[in-house]
């Protein structure tokens, strides 16, 4: 029965839709609504068995820092460097378990659309009206539907009446839609438009309906997009892959030099047990045992900061992530805008002849008098009102609720005014008619209050409203509203009239027409509208080479409305619906992508293709979003964003970072502290290895030479950690740079930029020359011992002390535009100690196979490490002047 679909539900007749399903408008028997149940399953949705904790443990060990991690473990323990052992394998450990928590935390997704399904349905069974669990709905069922109802399965509706249904979650309208059962629609009609169904998780806003079900479970709409969620690999953020490219390029030099080692020492002839011992120390030396760690614990730091700006990351890597991005995909409703319908502009007789309306700001700002009977027209005629549980939340249609909220600006309040002018008499709205009409008493008069199309209002009217008196309503002030109107609607408002009309006596019969000899009051044009924070907040991405790009399922005309008055749509952009998108191949949107800032009336599976389509043109994508129909996009993009205000939990379950605030500028803040993690680790890798790379060096030279190894195993092992990580956490902290946000994003696939590499490998040359240099004056002097003491000494001041010039590759050390770090002093501080216990404590000296420096000695020590940080600075200095235009504008060579 599922299965057999020729042609889309609602391209069916009701005939062809009853003899498909073979049920009826009496609905089926409960023997065969039984038999279906156990033969199709239950109204749930299901997903694949999650991951076991073995499995998720194998992910995590198979990573190649791990790997790496664990290697420095086994060497560590070789050398019999146990304490060094265990805190390697403690960091492999905490490591995992952060990996395997935050996983299974991300296993929620399904869990959550599950629990959007609606509890109880109200079904006819043998043609009688029951209320069932609604997990035991069958294809084929009869299902009701009233005001506030949530659609239970996905529907054919085959009666309906005045229904609206309110569909954000899975189309992104921010207006409920209207329904008509009766309606035979076209085959490639879009979600949106499809007026005769009703789908899964929708909210009934108002009038009734009736419907037959025609899917359940994991064949409705949102069954789809949980099969997209549940069928999507989990991705790799870019700070990952680009930290598995260190590792593997780290581990690739330690087998070339140790295969070198070898082959030197062979020639050497030097005893194969001493060559493996100096083939081990270099292994160790090339891994940057505190990069994982320190990079781990520079995002949670950063994770901290950006919660504290309503920023929540779910995932460590997402923090860099967001910094990298380049474009930012952003759904419209209820993240661009309120998600809060809002009336903006009115007009009444004198804006109609000037074709234009007026704010309600500047409205309410005249305190005139010529407004009351709008405002009076908008808050009676009205079935919605406010909710005295959720402040700021209206019960019914949110079109009606802004009236309201447009009222309470001109200092009505709705309720007392209803209290005041009871509803007396009432023609409910009708789809056909396209309006409303109330019946109240203002004064001693009964007044008609009526509400609707303009365009099906302005025949019925005799008179308009003026501000010298009613007067009759000419053709050429008909001409001026329709105009006006049009305007309105072309930027996107929704445009409602109204009338009035004094009776003598209350209508007798219910369907009494009162809608005739109407005098026309004016018109309410409203919108979503978009926050106001928003349009800096673009243009900050816009600056830091980051592009916005709306991707919504609302009409064309409005979301080009909202992204002109965002800036999110500049000239020369493009603008393209999801029609227009269903027929492009995929190499033609790879290509047309770049240039596209609005997808509208797009699908949940099109914002999936979107975000595909930027990744493989290779952007680094972030999606934000807040509704189910979003949830695909925001796990596939390389970071989503969901909202955390007015987000689904799908939403949230299936993204990186949440929006405490729901507030758009929060995104600029998560990218400028991305921006400075990423940094950050820059600063951290390059600290680190260039100590790495002056230990192989020195280690190296002395091979090549025959000398006797001026650094031992534990001599690296304790520079590496004691005198290199704290410098290196307290770099991970370092204040973002000034111009952070006015630098293009990183789009390499690796941390190694070509300037850092040269910066790396300059200052690890240096290095390795005064630490050799240190061991052949300390040796020719005092002997091996001596020669030891002197280069370990360089190798481990020099490593201290670059910390402080590496906290800009540009500005001088005494230069602190970047603001102050305590942590970096109170580092060399605590590195300071560790160092004074090891070099004057005797049996720590002795462990450690060092011995008493002379005065001439510790001045030669001291000064060849104070060389590593003058070398970086006159570097600093001479690419100053290269890059300092002269007076005639010209570069200096």
């Amino acid at each position: 029965m599922d299965n057999h679909k020729q042609r889309p539900w609602y391209a069916q007749q009701l005939t062809e839709v009853y003899n498909i399903l073979q049920t009826s408008e009496d609905g089926l028997s409960d023997a065969e609504a039984l038999e279906r149940l156990r033969k199709n399953g239950r109204n749930e949705l299901r997903a694949k068995p999650p991951k076991t904790v073995l499995q998720m443990l194998k992910a995590q060990i198979v990573d190649p820092m791990v790997l790496i991690l664990i290697g420095a473990a086994v060497f560590s323990a070789v050398l019999q460097e146990w304490t060094e052992a265990a805190v390697i394998f403690i960091i492999v450990i905490v490591n995992a378990i952060i990996g395997i928590v935050q996983e299974k935390k991300a296993q929620s997704s399904l869990e959550a659309l599950r629990n959007m399904s609606a509890p109880t349905a109200r079904v006819l069974r043998q043609g009688e009206e029951s209320i069932i669990p609604a997990r035991e709905l069958v294809t084929g069922d009869i299902v009701m539907l009233s005001d506030g109802d949530m659609v239970p399965a996905d529907l054919r509706l085959i009666e309906s009446a005045n229904l609206k249904v309110q569909e954000a979650s899975l189309t992104g309208e921010s207006v409920p839609s209207e329904k008509e059962a009766a309606a035979i629609l076209p085959e490639d009609c879009a979600l949106g438009d499809r007026c005769n169904m009703a789908y899964t998780s929708a909210i009934v806003t108002y009038g009734r309906a009736a419907g037959v079900v025609v899917a359940t479970g994991m064949n409705t709409e949102v069954g789809n997009i949980a099969g997209m969620l549940d069928n999507q690999d989990d991705m790799d953020t870019p700070l990952k892959r680009k930290l598995d490219a260190v590792g593997k390029t780290l581990t690739g030099i330690g087998l070339i030099v140790c295969v070198l080692i070898f082959a030197i020492g062979a020639l050497y002839q030097r005893p194969l047990i001493p060559q493996l011992l100096v083939a081990i120390s270099l292994a160790i030396s090339i891994i940057p045992e505190g990069l994982p760690a320190t990079a781990t614990i520079v995002m949670a730091l950063g994770v901290q900061r950006m919660a504290k700006k309503n920023a929540l990351i779910r995932k460590l890597p997402a923090v860099e992530t967001l910094g990298s991005a380049t474009v930012i995909c952003s759904d419209k409703t209820g993240t661009l805008t309120l998600n809060k319908m809002t009336v903006t502009h009115i007009a009444v007789n004198g804006g109609f002849e000037a074709g234009k309306s007026i704010s309600v700001e500047e409205a309410v700002q005249e305190r005139s008098s010529v407004y009351q009977e709008l405002v009076y027209a908008a808050a009676l005629c009205n079935d919605a009102s406010l909710d005295p549980d959720r402040k700021g939340e209206v019960i019914g249609d949110p079109t009606e609720g802004a009236l309201i909220y447009m009222a309470q600006a001109f200092g009505i309040d709705h309720e007392r005014l209803e209290d005041e002018h009871p509803r007396l008499f009432e023609q409910p709205f009708d789809s056909d008619r396209k309006r409303m009409t109330t019946v109240h008493r203002i004064g001693n008069c009964l007044t008609a209050y009526t509400k609707g199309a303009v365009d099906e209002m302005l025949p019925l009217c005799t008179h308009i409203l003026t501000p010298n008196g009613v007067r009759p309503i000419t053709e050429s002030d008909k001409s001026h509203i329709a105009g006006l109107c049009l305007s309105m609607s072309e930027s996107a408002l929704r445009v409602l009239g109204f009338a009035m009309r004094s009776l003598a006596a209350l209508p007798v019969e219910d369907d009494e027409n009162v809608e005739l000899g109407l005098t026309f009051i004016g018109v309410a044009g409203m919108i979503d509208p978009p926050r106001r924070e928003v349009a800096e907040a673009v243009r900050t991405c816009r600056r830091a080479g980051i592009r916005t790009v709306m991707i919504t399922g609302d009409h064309k005309i409005t979301a080009l409305a909202i992204a002109k008055e965002l800036e999110i749509y500049q000239d020369g952009d493009t603008v393209i619906s999801g029609d227009e998108l269903d027929g492009m191949r995929d190499n033609e949107l790879d290509k047309a992508v770049k240039s596209i800032t609005v997808f509208a009336r797009v699908s949940p599976a099109d914002k999936l293709r979107i975000i595909q389509s930027l990744k493989r043109a290779g952007e680094v994508t972030a999606m934000t979003g807040d509704g189910v129909n979003d949830s695909p996009a925001l796990k596939a993009a390389d970071i989503g964003v969901a909202m955390g205000v007015a987000g689904t939990d799908v939403a949230k379950d299936a993204s990186d970072m949440i929006l405490l605030d729901d507030s758009f500028t929060t995104i600029a803040y998560a990218i400028k502290e991305g921006r400075r993690v990423y940094r950050n680790i820059q600063k951290v890798i390059q600290f680190l290895l260039v100590g790495n790379i002056a230990e192989i060096l020195t280690l190296f030279v002395a091979t090549l030479f025959n000398w006797e190894a001026p650094l031992l195993a534990v001599h690296i092992l304790w520079v590496n950690l004691a005198t290199a990580t704290l410098p290196a956490l307290a770099l991970g902290v370092d204040p973002a740079g000034k111009n952070v946000m006015k630098h293009q994003p990183v789009k390499s696939g690796t941390l190694f930029e070509k300037a850092l590499i040269q910066r790396v490998v300059v200052q690890g040359v240096f290095v390795a020359a005064m630490t050799a240099c240190a061991y052949w004056i300390g040796a020719e002097s005092g002997g091996h011992a001596a020669g030891q003491t002197m280069a370990f000494c360089v190798l481990a001041f020099s490593q201290m002390l670059r910390a402080f010039n590496q906290r800009s590759n540009t500005e001088p050390v005494w230069v602190r535009a970047e603001g102050v770090n305590p942590w970096l002093i109170i580092s060399f501080v605590a590195s300071a100690l560790l160092m004074a216990c090891i070099l004057f404590v005797p049996a720590l000296r002795g462990a450690f196979q060092l011995t008493r420096l002379n005065g001439v000695q510790w001045l030669i020590t001291l000064g060849l490490a104070l060389l590593s940080i003058i070398q970086v600075e006159i570097v600093k200095l001479v690419r100053w002047i290269y890059n300092k235009p002269s007076r005639f504008g010209q570069r200096l060579k």
